[in-house]
């Protein structure tokens, strides 16, 4: 990390009335060391850019989702007789399509490449559109087939979303190349800017790099002859902008600077055409959790309390004994021919099975395919010196204690399938956190004990993130996480990701 101070030339040209002489307090300004001091002016304009490209490339996947949309529905209700008016509103339909979509923010620049905020706005565009389709055709008393409006309102939107997937790819993949990124300039101490960059940096998806800190004198850095400690000011962070060109300017939880002083920032910041972000050093808590609410003449955010009974766990139950039979009778042929593999293979039962701790702190006996031999426990304690697990887990890559076959099983998680009857005994879900050990739940912090509040999973973020890779605090952190913000969406997601994560069969040993 370089240590730079801010000149007074730069901290004279903010629009900001500066401090009378003798009460100037210079702040530190941190920069990566891989970020010059002197910035290129064009840096912005590059955003723009980008900016630019990708707005004409979602209008043009949105108007062809319309046509897409359109043409199909007319030709799957009309075949070749399709008469004039249903080939005007067929042509319409693009047009209200991007209308729609844009009144649902789907345009706006803060939300491009974000993925769930684009794909939302996308559906609530689709019903928007269904509604102003049966208000017109109810105001105007038109005759409007509805095999037309069914069909073709779904398929522009997922249309729609396919195009919006390809986009974020596309983006994503420039941003892990380090283009397409908003530099940002964070504001705070020292030990919560470190925590935003590190964030940051783990995701460089989300299209975010900093390039500057700035930070209250003696917070990272030894006293030096000729500073005090200093605060920051208004005019401070302006200057900041202006020297390192940054595009949004970001406040982590910094009591210096609130009420009136971060309003006239937020001015300043807006005639600059920067962005500001504040954190409120709220961490591992789901957006849905988390509202805004005018109070008083205030905006107060207020942090709903995590589903953990009623009737989301009752859908999510539902959702996951019916999901769990239909995947069961899909790999019935599967689970048929490995019991034939392992039983043929190796001496010893079919399935192993394990007392678990589950929801509640209730135990059961958890299934699988055994891939080991009869004896492995017996063994275990000889390897013991050998573990390549984290701290509480054994795991060992090249296990001698594991069979030929279990190999294969264990690279693409198909000792694991045998849960699904787990899943429809009710002891299990299909989404959750990893089932403990009671060894391991006899080790949990008082904190750590929430990740039972909900049933352990089939799979969960862990097995999405590294699966054995992972250390126990990280392990731990994401079943904390997901205790404390699923829901359906985030369920569908992690076991979209975890068909991707199985394939590659990365951290599976």
């Amino acid at each position: 990390m370089t240590d730079l101070v801010m000149s007074e030339g730069l901290a004279d040209s903010a629009d900001l009335r500066p401090a009378p002489s003798g009460e100037r307090r210079r702040p530190v300004w941190v920069v990566p060391d891989e970020v010059p001091a002197v910035l290129p002016r064009s840096a912005r304009y590059t955003e723009a850019r980008w900016v630019a490209r990708y707005r004409r490339a979602s209008l043009a996947a949105d108007l062809g989702a319309g046509v897409i949309g359109a043409s199909l529905a007319l030709v799957a209700r009309f075949g070749a007789q399709i008469n004039l008016g249903y080939f005007v509103l067929g042509a319409l339909l693009p047009i209200a399509w991007v209308a729609c979509v844009a009144l649902q923010r789907g345009y706006e620049t803060r939300y491009f490449g974000t993925g769930p905020e684009e794909f939302r706005s996308i559906i609530r565009a689709a019903v928007a559109l269904t509604a102003v389709v049966a208000v017109t055709s109810y105001a105007t008393k038109s005759e409007v087939a509805r095999g037309f409006v069914v069909l073709a309102v779904p398929m522009t939107c997922m249309a729609a979303i396919f195009g919006r997937w390809l986009l974020h790819r596309q983006i994503s993949w420039r941003r892990f190349a380090g283009r397409c990124m908003r530099r940002v300039l964070v504001v705070g101490r020292n030990d919560q800017v470190t925590t935003l960059r590190r964030h940051l940096e783990e995701r460089p998806a989300d299209g975010y790099v900093v390039v500057a800190s700035c930070l209250p004198r003696g917070d990272s850095f030894e006293e030096e002859e000729g500073f005090e400690r200093l605060g920051r000011t208004e005019m401070d962070i302006l200057a900041g902008v202006d020297q390192y060109d940054v595009e949004v300017v970001a406040i982590v939880a910094d009591p210096e600077l609130a009420g009136h002083s971060l309003r006239r920032l937020s001015w300043a910041l807006e005639q600059r055409g920067v962005d500001l972000i504040v954190s409120p050093g709220i961490i591992e808590v789901a957006g849905p959790r988390i509202s805004i609410r005018p109070v008083a003449g205030l905006s107060l955010l207020h942090l709903e309390r995590p589903s953990v009974s009623g009737g989301p766990h009752v859908l999510k139950s539902i959702f996951d004994r019916v999901v769990g039979l239909l995947m069961l009778l899909a790999v019935a042929p599967l689970l048929m021919v490995t019991a034939v593999l392992v039983k043929l293979t190796s001496r010893g039962p079919v399935l192993f099975r394990q007392t678990r701790v589950g929801r509640g702190g209730e135990q059961f006996q958890m299934l699988k395919f055994r891939t080991m031999v009869v004896d492995a426990e017996a063994r275990k304690a000889d390897l013991h010196a050998l573990n390549e697990g984290n701290k509480v887990l054994f795991k060992l890559r090249d296990d001698p204690r594991v069979t030929k076959v279990g190999r294969y099983l264990r690279r693409f998680s198909i000792d694991e399938l045998p849960q699904l009857v787990n899943v429809l005994r009710g002891d299990m879900s299909l989404v959750g956190p990893r089932p403990p050990l009671p060894a391991e739940v006899a080790q949990y912090q008082i904190d750590d004990a929430r990740r039972m509040l909900v049933k352990p999973g089939l799979t969960g973020l862990w097995q999405v993130s590294g699966r054995s890779d992972l250390t126990w605090e990280e392990s731990m952190r994401l079943d904390l996480r997901y205790a404390d913000n699923w829901s359906i969406a985030l369920d569908l997601l992690i076991l979209w990701k975890t068909a991707r994560a199985v394939l590659g069969s990365a951290g599976a040993y």
